[in-house]
């Protein structure tokens, strides 16, 4: 809970300036103060009026109020506040922060604070991946600068990629990280799994499925901002990597296995990756060919190592929790069961990937929790809470259970 924390809200001009009427619901739900700096360009997104409303309180954008002012309003904005956040953060106003521009209230409150600073970006890919945005983000970053974001996804312009604002939750969660010392899994290690494999059938073709690495991503950043030290192994996605933790890349099962071996004794590891069962018995030297009037060449396939299983043999590195991933098309509880009984894990977390449901490459989830206590039915939501709920109830059991074994 955030109760008695004061908030100072900049809105900037970008269409993901609505999510902050939300972002301002969900903090003062937790119990925290909320007042608003509004920029001339954020004011073409959302009114003053809508601020005020939601945050009880004056929002303030005139740089040159005679009242204000008189009490150096910039300097006492900054002071009043626990915590200052920018959200959404532009490329133009992160451009500012850089350089220490004082030219409006936003920008002035910003050079002005002694405050920690929470940046929630948002902008098109391709300002996002720009190299003065690059830069600018990581002299804020030297500067103590915290960002959380942005994710990945379709934008307003039509683009697809990493520029889309954090959900309210996840800017929430960032924000009672910072204030509440919630760091629950503080000196823990997680292990997580994303995406998909890749499995060569010849030099230019390969077996593989459509996860893109989304929900994995968002449990290790929620298990991040937990406290936790994390180490993600990812398989081939369009992602870019989640700031702050440690990313292997790997393409096929073999290599994710290897890397989750390598990472050592772990308190936690989630295996939310999308692994597939078979690989090529005989992966071609060269491109296999077509050849006119011949029957297409049959492709032999092998088991691939059961990564989930490995991780869950019990023994002195064995992770104190380990968690697995169900995707189903059908009997989707049943067959969850199933599988946590088969592999040994300690929790499966079962969803229905059918293309009707659009689970794959989407927004949004809807699982189900099976453990020793059972099934618990989760309601619909963005992936980004779904990884919140589930890193709340790790960090409820590790502090409960056996530190991880010391590793060798």
């Amino acid at each position: 809970m955030l109760n008695g924390k004061r908030i100072l809200l900049i809105v900037a001009g970008g269409i993901a300036a609505f999510k902050s009427l939300e972002l301002i619901r969900r903090l003062r739900e937790r119990g925290a103060s909320v007042r608003c700096v509004l920029t001339a360009s954020g004011a073409r997104f959302v009114t003053p009026l809508s601020l005020q409303a939601l945050s009880e309180d004056r929002v303030y954008s005139d740089m040159f109020s005679l009242t204000d002012e008189s009490e150096m309003g910039h300097i006492q904005l900054s002071r009043d506040a626990d915590l200052l956040v920018v959200a959404p953060a532009t490329a133009n106003i992160l451009a500012r922060m850089a350089a220490g521009l004082a030219d409006d209230l936003a920008a002035t409150v910003l050079l002005a604070t002694d405050k920690p600073v929470l940046a929630a970006p948002a902008m098109n890919v391709r300002m996002w991946t720009h190299a003065a945005t690059v830069a600018n983000v990581e002299t804020l970053k030297k500067r103590g600068v915290t960002f959380i974001g942005p994710n990945d996804g379709a934008m307003a312009c039509n683009e697809h990629g990493p520029g889309r604002m954090s959900e309210p939750e996840e800017i929430v969660a960032a924000i009672e990280a910072m204030l509440t010392q919630n760091r629950p899994l503080a000196g823990k290690r997680a292990l997580v799994t994303a995406g998909p494999t890749r499995e060569a059938i010849d030099p230019v073709r390969y077996i593989s499925n459509h996860s893109s690495g989304k929900q994995g991503q968002a449990i290790a950043s929620a298990l991040a901002r937990l406290g936790a030290d994390v180490t993600l192994v990812s398989g081939p996605v369009a992602l870019a990597d989640p700031p702050g933790l440690r990313v292997v890349h790997v393409e096929s099962a073999d290599q994710m296995l290897a890397a989750c071996l390598a990472a050592g004794a772990v308190d936690v590891a989630v295996c939310a990756a999308a692994v597939a069962d078979w690989k090529s018995g005989r992966p071609a030297a060269a491109k296999i060919k077509k050849k006119q009037g011949a029957a297409p060449p049959a492709l032999e396939l092998a088991p691939n190592p059961d990564i989930l299983a490995t991780l869950s043999k019990p023994g002195a590195k064995r992770p104190a929790l380990v968690v697995g991933f169900a995707a189903e098309t059908e009997n989707l509880v049943a067959n969850a069961l199933d599988k946590r009984k088969r592999k040994g894990c300690d929790w499966i977390v079962a969803n229905d990937v059918s293309p009707a449901t659009g689970t794959f490459g989407g927004e949004r989830n809807t699982v189900h929790l099976i453990s020793d206590k059972g099934v618990e039915d989760w309601p619909t939501m963005p992936k980004e809470e779904v990884a919140v709920r589930l890193a709340e109830r790790i960090a409820g059991h590790l502090g409960r259970t056996r530190p991880a074994a010391a590793a060798e």
